[in-house]
């Protein structure tokens, strides 16, 4: 019988994808492992892998497609010894309840705030994004419910669904099919469900629905002449994946998480002179960024004061064994945090190479999930764009978020008389559910030790 080869959900917020490229055609042999097809997400371009064994019928979605949605099906495989008649009478989705569930409508009486014009953006809103996927304003990139459902295999009195080589496994192994569930497309049983049979996967969390999402779409132009905005005068762009993401799961984070700002200014002559001297010791292709060196700093202070490296869930709080510090970096329509993992175990130089490799693939679509979901505190700087101070979104599941303004020469008083010091106001937004103001308090005084006097990183 046809197997159909879903789009598969690549990341947490995924809910339609772009197919790129196609790297197999119709008549190619098909192997589990075998690449499929390029996938662009709203974070990434990404490979998707074959987890049947068969031959190409047909290729259901053309190169290029944008819009297509988790779930649906883009081609079809036939099993070993089927030949085309297999495919008399197949329409694509039947087999699929979700993806041939017509999408529902949007709700009506939609409010203008949820319609998506009543929260202004923030200074450098997405990464998130996460969002998860990023920072200032950061739409979180991992912790998303947003994932591929998995359909469960139907075995009383029915056919067992299982690709020929998950059958053979099986047989070798002494298993009983019916009790496994699949993982494969429409709950059919794979390869991988013989070699894990032993473990029962926990199955994702399920796609957003229409629903749930339909605040975000359309409405545009009645809603503008709601307000007096005639048709006309101005040109809708519609929403990407990843500005839609943004949107979502900021409104989400500005909505649900009772947050609070705390602010303190910070005197960086000494990190300027110390991230000097490292430069002009550095190896070849090292160059040390103030960012660097914040990372450093914001990690250390997690380590120091582990109350603060948490995060909220409905049956306690989470506290990390490790400060992975998500950075805010811009892209192409929005912003992205990927993370700098155990930044608490790394010198300034590694941060230094890893944040270079990291931004520059991001900003080419080419981090991976894991490079850019999870977190456990986010960091977003403008300084370099002149913003003096700025406070930021909670990057969730994260306790915390920090931004950063710009440094600059200002009139300080020291031991009672006035001075000039290169200062920089730093504004930590904190999750009350998890941080108070007095743990915010005390991560902000180590953070402002390790800044001020920048040598103690080191130790």
């Amino acid at each position: 019988m046809p197997i159909e080869i879903l789009m598969p959900a690549l990341s947490p917020t995924m809910e339609e994808g772009t197919l790129t490229k196609w790297l197999v055609k119709e008549g190619d042999d098909v192997n589990s492992g075998d690449v499929l097809a390029e996938i662009e997400t709203d974070k990434a371009t990404m490979e998707i892998e074959a987890v049947e064994e068969g031959v190409v019928a047909s290729i259901l979605v053309a190169e290029g497609t944008a819009g297509v949605k988790v779930n649906a099906p883009i081609a079809v495989l036939l099993e070993d010894g089927e030949d085309k008649s297999a495919m008399d009478g197949y329409v694509a989705g039947a087999a699929n309840p979700v993806a041939a569930a017509p999408p529902s409508a949007p709700e009506r009486g939609t409010s203008p705030r949820e319609a998506g014009g009543g929260i202004p953006s923030s200074t450098s809103a997405s990464n998130v994004p996460p969002p998860q996927s990023g920072g200032g304003g950061t739409p979180p990139t991992g912790g998303g419910s947003e994932g591929e459902p998995k359909l469960q295999v139907e075995n009383s009195g029915q056919r067992i669904k299982a690709s020929p080589l998950a059958k053979r496994m099986a047989k070798e192994k002494g298993l009983d099919l019916a009790q496994i569930t699949g993982s494969g497309p429409n709950g059919r049983i794979v390869k991988a469900d013989i070699e894990n049979a032993g473990a029962q996967a926990a199955a994702p969390a399920p796609a957003a629905t229409t629903s749930e999402v339909g605040h975000l779409r359309g409405g545009g132009a009645e809603y503008l002449e709601k307000l007096g905005i005639p048709a006309g005068s101005y040109d809708l762009e519609p929403l990407d994946g990843m500005r839609r993401v943004i949107a979502k799961r900021l409104t989400e984070s500005a909505r649900d998480v009772p947050h609070f700002p705390l602010n303190i200014d910070l005197e960086i002559d000494a990190l300027l002179a110390m991230r000097k001297e490292l430069n002009s010791q550095a190896p070849e292709g090292v160059k040390i960024s103030v960012n660097d060196m914040l990372i450093r700093a914001c990690a250390l202070a997690l380590k120091q004061v582990p109350e603060a490296n948490a995060s909220f869930t409905p049956d306690g709080i989470a506290y990390h064994h490790n400060a992975d510090v998500a950075v805010a970096v811009a892209i192409d329509g929005g912003l992205i945090t990927p993370i700098v993992r155990e930044a608490q175990n790394k010198g300034l130089s590694i941060i230094s190479v890893e944040m270079k490799d990291l931004a520059g693939r991001a900003r080419e679509r080419k981090l991976k999930p894991q490079e850019f979901q999870g977190g456990t505190f986010s960091l977003s700087n403008l300084g370099m764009m002149g913003i003096k101070s700025f406070s930021s979104i909670i990057n969730q599941p994260q306790g915390m978020i920090m931004s950063v303004g710009a440094g600059g020469p200002r009139p300080i008083v020291r031991d009672g008389e006035l001075a000039v010091a290169t200062m920089m106001t730093v504004t930590l937004t904190c999750d009350h559910r998890v941080v108070d103001g007095a743990v915010g308090a005390k991560w902000l005084g180590v953070f402002k030790r390790l800044v001020e006097a920048p040598v103690t990183m080191m130790l």
